[in-house]
């Protein structure tokens, strides 16, 4: 029922810059975990960032370690929006990249969904490709 849409994508050179938007709807956004996954060709999908409702409103924000220091999850609760910015990028970084959404369940705390099976709302997907 909770639809998001990827939108940003596209070709660039490494060492280039994207940013990656996703929107959703319905409500009880600012409380749900959003994340960011991607599957690069021939290969499993794959974990990215994601940001979530944790202790005392705040908003947590995780990573793999691939992309650390490079991509920053934000999200624009106003909006019903949720961005990957990705800096730096890479040829391996090619992948179609989803945006993913969990059921609103009451995530709290530290721990944090990188799981596909953690998430419960997933977008089409949006091309992603650095060449070298």
């Amino acid at each position: 029922q909770v639809q998001l849409v990827e939108s940003g994508g596209g070709l660039v050179q490494a060492g280039g810059s994207l940013r990656l938007s996703c929107t959703a709807s319905g409500r009880t956004f600012s409380s749900r975990t959003m994340g960011w996954f991607r599957q690069p060709p021939g290969k499993e999908r794959e974990f990215v960032a994601t940001t979530w409702w944790g202790y005392g409103s705040i908003y947590y924000a995780e990573y793999v370690d691939s992309v650390k220091g490079r991509f920053t999850i934000s999200r624009d609760n106003a909006k019903n929006a949720v961005y990957l910015q990705m800096n730096s990028l890479k040829p391996e970084d090619t992948a179609v990249y989803y945006c993913a959404a969990d059921a609103d369940r009451g995530h709290s705390g530290t721990y944090y969904y990188r799981l596909k099976e953690e998430y419960d709302y997933w977008g089409q997907g949006i091309q992603v490709t650095v060449s070298s």
